[in-house]
C-alpha cells in the first residue's frame, strides 16, 4: 500500500467511488483460460485499485463483488468464488488493517458458508476504527433486496407510514453510515446498472470502460475520475452559470 495521500494532479477528488468490476470470464476465454482464472485475476487487479484509491484520495471504495443472482451460476463457479473470497481475507487482512483500510460489508451475510461469514464479521470488527480509507463489499448484494432489507427494518422498528421519508428509507439500508457514492465505474462496456446501489445512485456520475476488470488498472482510473472532474453535478437543480445563461 502507498504511504502517501491525495493527488495534486486531480481538480476534484470523489470521495466515493463504486466499481462494478465486470469482464473477469470474458478475460480469461480471450485467453484460453477458465473463467475461475479471470476471477482470480480480477482479485489480484483489486490490490492495485485500492493502492490508487488511497494514492489519489478517494475515502469510500465500493466493489461489486457478488450479487444475489450470481448464485445462479455453475456450482464450481460460485464455489471458487467463495474460496476466492476467504483466500483474500486471509492473506490481506493483516496488510489492508496495517495500512489503515476499514472493511466493510453490504448484502446478506446469512447465506454464507458458516466459516466464512464469521471470516468475514471478523475482519469487518479488526479494521472498524480504521479511517485512511474505506472498502465497502458488496456479497450477496443486489439493490432490490436492499430495499425490501430496508422495507423490513421499518416494519419491525413500528415506524407509521406518514413517517417513511427518503431519510428514513436511506437509514434502514445496508448503506446507511455511507454516503451515497459520486462516481460509478463499470468495466468491460455493459451499459446496465446490474442492479447495483439503485437507491444509492439516484445522482451518481457513471463511466463506462471496454477495459476488462483484470486490465483496469491505475492509470485507467486516473482516466475515469479525470472524467470525473469535467462533470457539471446539477442534482435536479440548476447551477450558478445555468441560471445566469437562463436569465440572458
Amino acid at each position: 500500500m502507498p504511504k502517501s495521500q491525495g493527488n495534486t494532479e486531480l481538480s476534484l477528488v470523489p470521495s466515493h467511488v463504486a466499481i462494478i468490476m465486470d469482464g473477469n470470464g470474458r478475460w480469461a476465454k480471450q485467453r484460453g483460460l477458465p473463467r475461475l482464472a479471470g476471477h482470480q485475476a480480477g482479485t489480484e487487479n483489486l490490490r492495485k485499485i485500492i493502492r490508487a484509491c488511497v494514492e489519489f484520495g478517494v475515502r469510500y471504495l465500493t466493489i461489486y463483488a457478488f450479487s444475489t443472482e450470481n448464485w445462479g451460476r455453475p456450482k464450481e463457479e460460485v464455489e471458487g468464488l467463495l474460496k476466492i473470497l476467504e483466500s483474500v481475507i486471509e492473506k490481506e487482512l493483516t496488510e489492508l488493517h496495517k495500512e489503515g483500510v476499514q472493511l466493510r460489508h453490504i448484502g446478506r451475510l446469512d447465506k454464507l458458508p458458516e466459516g466464512l461469514r464469521q471470516k468475514v464479521e471478523a475482519a469487518i470488527e479488526l479494521t472498524k476504527d480504521n479511517k485512511r480509507l474505506t472498502v465497502v463489499v458488496a456479497f450477496n448484494y443486489g439493490g432490490r433486496d436492499e430495499i425490501v432489507y430496508a422495507m423490513e427494518q421499518i416494519a419491525r422498528k413500528g415506524i407509521k407510514p406518514e413517517e417513511i421519508t427518503e431519510a428514513v428509507i436511506s437509514e434502514n439500508l445496508f448503506t446507511e453510515s455511507i454516503p451515497d457514492p459520486d462516481l460509478i465505474i463499470r468495466t468491460s462496456g455493459e451499459m446496465r446498472l446490474s442492479n447495483f446501489l439503485i437507491w444509492q445512485a439516484a445522482y451518481s456520475e457513471y463511466y463506462v470502460t471496454p477495459v476488462f476488470w483484470p486490465d483496469f488498472g491505475k492509470e485507467e482510473l486516473k482516466v475515469a475520475l479525470d472524467s470525473y472532474c469535467q462533470r457539471n453535478r446539477r442534482f435536479g437543480g440548476l447551477t450558478k452559470d445555468d441560471n445566469e445563461q437562463y436569465r440572458s
